[in-house]
């Protein structure tokens, strides 16, 4: 759950960046957004989690 809240807070901050530089425009922002929700509810959902999960797994392995 962590992680989720985290990657939903890093993609806005990314989104609200490319719609202030306008490096991307309100409309194609919104269809991103959409497009983001509705796979959330679909059957392919636990698989991007899974993915997800496994980088962040692979990342916080990673020894500096």
């Amino acid at each position: 759950m962590v992680i989720s809240a985290s990657a939903v807070l890093i993609l806005a901050v990314i989104l609200f960046v490319l719609i202030r530089n306008k490096s991307i425009k309100w409309g194609p922002a919104l269809v991103a957004a959409l497009f983001g929700f509705f796979l959330a509810s679909t059957n392919m959902a636990p698989t991007v989690n899974r993915f997800l999960t496994s980088v962040a797994n692979t990342i916080d392995q990673i020894k500096f």
